[in-house]
């Protein structure tokens, strides 16, 4: 029986106590000057352009916060992490050597939900968690502190909506991605799509263009459990993990819109589609930000963030649009000034490239992820001005 848990969402007003750990590991001088200086930075022949939105979005910085506050305030508990609070490898290191331990992921140890008892404090990440892991931890009647996302929230309640309504979910997204599922769990009946090529599939069922066989083919890791193809896609409201490419979340909401079109007739969409937007206006800013800076011109781009991190990935992916662009977790990844190690676009594999770094006169982009650390940022500033 699940037990009357308080959630807490809210701050412990312990901020200014953490703040100087919270500085000291994340925070940058260099960081601070670029934005005092127009966000530019040259020396001898590199001319640093970092964009105006970048790093720490307010859904992180409050995630992070919360972490740290709940340590001061618990001293003497066990904490726990549900996953990954961000997708960062710094932030995680740091807070499993300050005790945490988490309950899930790369940072795990030998501890699940099993083993947690009504004394434990239990934080859930920004991504959220899902209905059946936190009715888990309700009947343990632990400590929750909960440090979801406000914009992930709101996908929720347009999912819950749906599911009032009777409508399917269609989440752009990643299916295995933390957020997606919590997302997922939520809704009456779902169906995830990585991309347009994954919904054109979608679209060709709806029209009657493709058999049931193929669809649960395409899509057996990525629908829920009862899924029917043929009654579930009658009805279908739109949402998406809040970090996908904005415009291809509005492109796969036409194709949709318009195959249902086809197959009902404009005069009774309404009876058959939903959209809102819900992408996160920090993921909006970051790409934006990063389109800014291809009009004005780089020839060369950082991007910098986890390598899970999907809204890390698709400013790499914008970028490769205009330049040359790698995605590179940290400082280390430069090796040399003939040699850079990076994550290769659309896929999880780790290459490293040699003369990634041209000669003469440079216009170089820096940008950052919405989870990565200003002083991860800085530090890759300092290491290519150290090997150019």
């Amino acid at each position: 029986m699940t037990k009357n848990v308080e959630i807490i969402r809210k701050s412990f007003g312990l901020k200014e106590q953490v703040r100087p750990d919270l500085e000291a590991s994340y925070r940058s001088p260099l960081i601070d000057r670029l934005k005092a200086d127009g966000f530019s930075l040259t020396k001898g022949r590199l001319h640093i352009r970092l964009a105006e939105e970048f790093g720490f979005c307010y859904g992180v910085d409050r995630a992070i916060d919360y972490a740290y506050e709940t340590k001061a305030k618990f001293p003497d508990r066990r904490i726990f992490l549900t996953s990954e609070i961000i997708h960062n490898p710094r932030v995680n290191w740091k807070l499993s050597e300050m005790g945490v331990e988490f309950l899930s992921g790369p940072y795990a140890k030998k501890m699940t939900v099993k083993d947690i008892r009504q004394e434990d404090v239990v934080i859930i990440p920004a991504f959220g968690t899902t209905t059946a892991e936190l009715a888990d931890l309700q009947k343990v009647g632990c400590v929750l502190v909960d440090t979801t996302c406000g914009s992930v929230m709101s996908v929720w309640k347009r999912v819950e909506a749906y599911k009032r309504d009777g409508f399917t979910s269609l989440i752009h997204g990643k299916y295995d991605h933390e957020e997606t599922l919590a997302t997922s769990s939520r809704a009456r009946k779902f169906l995830i799509v990585r991309d347009k090529e994954q919904t054109a599939k979608v679209c060709e069922h709806i029209e009657g263009r493709r058999d049931r066989e193929s669809f649960f083919e395409d899509f057996k890791h990525a629908a829920s459990p009862d899924f029917d193809p043929d009654l579930d896609l009658e009805r279908i409201g739109c949402a998406n993990q809040t970090t996908m490419l904005s415009s291809e979340s509005m492109d796969i909401a036409n194709m949709l819109r318009s195959s249902l079109s086809k197959r009902y007739g404009a005069e009774s969409l309404a009876q058959h589609f939903r959209h809102y937007d819900t992408i996160c206006s920090a993921t909006q800013d970051r790409q934006d930000a990063v389109m800014k800076l291809m009009r004005e011109g780089v020839d060369l781009m950082i991007v910098v963030g986890g390598y899970n991190s999907s809204n890390t990935a698709h400013l790499v992916e914008m970028s490769l649009e205009f330049c040359p662009a790698y995605h590179i977790k940290d400082a280390a990844c430069i090796l040399s000034p003939g040699r850079i190690q990076h994550k290769k676009v659309l896929s999880s594999e780790l290459v490293e490239t040699d003369d990634w770094f041209p000669e003469g006169e440079i216009r170089l982009g820096v940008t950052g992820g919405a989870s990565t650390p200003d002083r991860v940022i800085a530090e890759v500033i300092e290491r290519v001005l150290e090997v150019v």
